[in-house]
């Protein structure tokens, strides 16, 4: 069985999972002020490691991960187990960086299959920094489960003056940060803050949850 940290009204209608990027654990202080942000907009979340996560922090391995796609298994196991215990409401997938990848790897099929009602990428990893020819968006292009992607204008995995060409499908919508990086953190000059970043993400997905739940 998957473990979980979760936050947020169990009896909530949306619940989400996410799991974190690829360098950090589920436990870190940006995972756990985001899932705070959440629960207090209405929803219930719920975070998960993968395996070479928790395996970092008991052997102390800095082991890079695995590839994006040997982990779909592991998101689809923990969508079971959350699927056990949830009763009732909508089921989101998705994650930060690589968990978002991931969980968008995973989204089209548990969508067909009637398990989740819609994708959230916090900061999706389109390209690696300074790789732009290295795209990532093969899948993203078929997609056509209900999709909201977070990202920082000046991500350097793709930011506001890239995304637009990609051809995204019309089921993906993006929320663009303001002046954010890969953690969505603005320059102080910008006026904004991290965690008015965070809050107003928090918000921006609430909003999508609710208006998926209405169209049900």
């Amino acid at each position: 069985m998957t473990a979980f940290l979760t936050n947020g009204p169990e009896d909530a209608t949306t619940w989400l999972l996410l799991a974190p990027g690829a360098g950090a654990p589920m436990t870190s202080g940006w995972m756990g002020r985001m899932s705070e942000l959440l629960a207090e907009a209405g929803l219930h979340v719920v975070r998960f490691d993968f395996a070479y996560m928790t395996a970092r922090q008991t052997s102390g391995s800095r082991r890079p991960p695995p590839k994006a796609e040997r982990l779909i298994s592991e998101y689809e196991a923990a969508v079971a187990d959350i699927t056990a215990k949830r009763k009732g409401g909508q089921l989101l997938i998705g994650g930060k960086s690589l968990g978002g990848r991931v969980a968008s790897l995973a989204a089209q099929g548990l969508y067909d299959a009637g398990h989740i009602a819609g994708l959230v990428c916090l900061g999706y990893p389109f390209h690696p920094p300074d790789k732009p020819d290295q795209l990532r968006t093969q899948h993203l292009l078929a997609l056509s489960c209900p999709t909201l992607i977070v990202q920082g204008t000046r991500d350097p995995f793709s930011g506001r003056d890239e995304v637009p060409g990609f051809g995204l499908p019309s089921a993906i919508s993006v929320y663009w940060a303001t002046d954010g990086d890969h953690d969505l953190a603005p320059r102080r000059a910008s006026g904004a803050t991290l965690d008015s970043n965070l809050t107003a993400a928090a918000n921006e997905i609430a909003g999508f949850a609710k208006r998926l739940a209405q169209a049900r």
